[in-house]
């Protein structure tokens, strides 16, 4: 019998790659998209050229699929002109293929929270980036919604992990392996729940190949949070680091009005200031319905997390083991 094909668009990002390699890894067959056609997956997966933004190319290279993944993520400059037509251009594919839609998400749409976000908390965005992350997924879930196709949204906290670029990046572990003085952004005694990248793309994964056969508990339809340890803070995780290159540099800390005054010189900061103000919060994810579900997901311990992260910034050799070396990611926070 043929396997199930899943196709990934957005494949050369850093949570596209990671779920292509836990795809592999589940036995499933995979076709990665991305725009040029290029990529080294793995001599079984399928690359496939594609633009999300264009539906006829969408309903092209999903054909067949029994689920499609949109990983993309745009720079920010480009966000509001690409992001939009990506998530129509990828819910007409998995249309035209009868394939559910999994949706990779963060959590921006949820804005100033003091307590831990749940699936439930409301979407209160502080800024303009957070309400097009809002947008977006009410788009998705409209879809399922009005019959179009079936569809889930998987959301995960900041990233952090091998070959991802977020603030948890090279700022803090390729820095501290560098012995340069790693920089953190926000308060570093608050609670917090950074995502593992191999995590991800597990919770992903799961989402795409299981059967929503509970009437009363649906799986599609809805949002899941990524499950996570028990919250550290940024101390305790710098602390880990740290503890992981012997590092002595001094700490960067970097807050909002610096973060304001880089934004004038500084694209990056410019994009992504007005997002400071989820690390000066508590910062905390709780994936307990998603655990619940499946019970035998468990999360990589922070200490784990953080060594295969510093074992990548030392030999950033990419590598087909999903939780090991991801793709890189496009992104500042979220």
């Amino acid at each position: 019998m043929e396997r199930d094909l899943h196709v990934v668009v957005g494949a050369t990002g850093g949570t596209g790659t990671a779920l292509v390699h836990e795809l592999r890894r589940r036995g499933h067959r995979v076709r990665a998209v991305n725009r040029g056609g290029t990529g080294r997956h793995g001599a079984d997966v399928e690359v496939a050229a594609g633009d999300a933004t264009d539906a006829a190319s969408m309903r092209e290279v999903c054909r067949g699929a029994t689920a499609v993944y949109n990983c993309v993520n745009p720079p920010f400059a480009a966000w509001t002109s690409t992001f939009p037509a990506a998530v129509r251009g990828t819910i007409e594919g998995a249309a035209a293929a009868g394939a559910r839609l999994v949706f990779a998400d963060d959590t921006w749409m949820y804005g100033r929270v003091d307590a831990p976000m749940t699936e439930s908390t409301p979407a209160r965005p502080v800024g303009g980036k957070g309400v097009l992350r809002a947008w977006l997924a009410e788009a998705v879930l409209a879809a399922h919604a009005r019959g179009t196709c079936p569809t889930v949204i998987g959301r995960a906290g900041e990233l952090y992990g091998p070959l991802v670029e977020s603030v948890l990046g090279a700022g803090l572990f390729g820095a501290a392996v560098a012995g340069r003085p790693p920089r953190w952004i926000g308060a570093l005694d608050r609670p917090l729940t950074p995502t593992y990248i191999g995590d991800f793309a597990r919770v992903l994964a799961t989402l795409g190949e299981e059967p929503d056969d509970r009437a009363a508990d649906p799986l599609l339809g809805r949002v899941w949070h990524v499950p996570h340890p028990a919250p550290l803070t940024g101390r305790e995780l710098v602390g880990l680091v740290r503890a992981g290159t012997g590092s002595r540099a001094p700490l960067l800390r970097i807050g909002s009005p610096l973060a304001r005054r880089l934004a004038a010189v500084w694209p990056l900061a410019r994009e992504g200031a007005e997002l400071v103000y989820q690390f000066e919060m508590p910062f905390v994810v709780d994936g307990s319905a998603f655990a619940a579900r499946f019970p035998g997901f468990d999360p990589v311990p922070w200490a784990d997390g953080v060594a295969r992260t510093l074992a990548w910034y030392r030999d950033p050799v990419p590598s087909p083991d999903a939780a090991a070396a991801p793709g890189r990611e496009r992104v500042v926070t979220g």
